[in-house]
């Protein structure tokens, strides 16, 4: 499970950062170029990716075994 929440942040992390370029036009391909709802919509998609991977990747307390 730890393994497929990091593939999927990584993804949603470069995507993300591709809107963001797109919609600030330092990457003008597409019909996203130039167009700020798609940088606003990148920065919502880069903040749950790293949710993701920092949910993925956190250490879990080691519980004492119950007796």
């Amino acid at each position: 499970m730890k393994w497929v929440l990091n593939i999927l942040g990584v993804f949603l992390l470069l995507m993300g950062t591709v809107w963001i370029l797109q919609g600030t036009g330092l990457y003008p391909v597409g019909f996203m170029a130039r167009q700020i709802k798609y940088t606003y919509a990148g920065i919502v998609v880069d903040i749950i990716a790293v949710g993701l991977i920092v949910i993925a990747n956190r250490r879990r307390k080691n519980l004492p075994p119950s007796s």
